[in-house]
């Protein structure tokens, strides 16, 4: 009896050739859903909320009409996982250094105080609304920072579940295009320069992309200001990241947990990738303007593969049931932020 269960469970294991295949299969379906996001991502309406936003939703959908893709979870993991990092290593080049330090230092500044204020009114009116504190703490990271790249970057120094990170992203992506929209219908009626409302475009909205909608109708020089203002925000991303790392840290010691913090050396990447577009990219080693475009669209792209596989894990009930109250958190937070920015910018 043994020796047939035995027999049985090894005819049940697939060979490596067939998990080679499962794997690929698993990565070029997260591949296929990015592409039908790019592509949905192209309808005017759908244009605003983007690819991440659309890949998110769609793999959410997928798992509730057809379930979780077991057979070829291997590869959608991996996407959710190592392309993220990939993503995020990337991600770098979209940020100039040299520009931000020697014209945006003042921005700079307002960028911090942004950053705090998001993470600690969001956590905060969290705690006050009774939301789950993980959902909370990566929707103010992404409000403060950079929405999506943000969300990715934290999650595995938080060691947090996958399902939270899509969630957040699905989250941030569909508040943050509201506000985007929202900022170009008010924009006319306000009495403000086009210099102060691309500041204040750049210092409050999430993502780079809604802070480009934003600020594109006010001209080009507003959109430029617009842009500098919110890579000041993703600069601070890697301070941000260390400083939750050494918060980790003592909470694990205070509590006298084994729980080991892996250095995050995507981060490391992210740092090297930045230094590299802002000092020799286009410095010291030329490329055409073409080959810029195609890495950062290869990026979003990554981004939105790592999106898919995120999607996956979330359930449509636990959505429906965890997300309210770390919503309404992050949409007064947001709120606040516009209000207050408004102000300083």
């Amino acid at each position: 009896m043994e020796k047939f269960q035995e027999h049985h469970s090894s005819k049940e294991k697939p060979s490596n050739s067939t998990s080679r295949i499962r794997w690929i299969a698993g990565v070029a379906f997260t591949f296929l859903i990015a592409l039908v996001s790019f592509m949905l991502a192209e309808i005017p309406v759908l244009q605003h909320i983007g690819p991440l936003a659309c890949a998110i939703f769609i793999a959410i959908m997928y798992r509730q009409l057809f379930g979780y893709p077991e057979a070829i979870r291997q590869g959608i993991q991996f996407s959710a996982k190592r392309l993220l990092r990939l993503a995020i290593i990337l991600f770098g080049l979209k940020l100039n250094i040299n520009l931000i330090i020697h014209q945006g230092m003042g921005i700079l500044l307002r960028d911090a105080c942004v950053i705090a204020f998001a993470i600690a009114a969001t956590v905060l009116a969290g705690k006050l609304l009774k939301a789950e504190a993980s959902l909370t703490l990566l929707l103010g990271v992404g409000t403060g920072i950079c929405g999506a790249a943000a969300i990715a970057a934290v999650s595995p120094i938080l060691k947090a579940k996958e399902e939270d990170t899509a969630m957040s992203v699905g989250i941030i992506a569909l508040i943050g295009t509201i506000f985007s929209i929202v900022y170009t219908f008010i924009r006319p009626i306000l009495s403000i320069s086009a210099l102060h409302y691309g500041i204040w475009s750049g210092i409050s909205l999430h993502e780079i992309a809604q802070v480009a909608l934003a600020g594109a109708p006010a001209g080009p020089n507003a959109l430029a200001v617009a842009l500098m203002a919110k890579l000041g925000r993703v600069l601070l991303l890697i301070p941000v990241c260390f400083i939750f790392m050494f918060w980790i840290k003592r909470k694990n010691a205070d509590s006298e947990s084994k729980a080991r913090i892996e250095f995050p050396w995507f981060l490391v990447g992210f740092i090297a990738m930045s230094l590299f577009g802002s000092y020799v990219l286009g410095k010291t080693v030329h490329v055409p303007n073409t080959v810029l475009v195609f890495l950062s669209n290869a990026t979003t792209f990554i981004l939105t593969s790592a999106m898919v596989g995120l999607g996956l894990n979330v359930s449509l009930n636990d959505l429906r049931t965890r997300a309210l109250r770390p919503l309404a958190a992050m949409t007064i937070t947001s709120i606040l932020l516009s209000i207050l920015t408004f102000f300083i910018a």
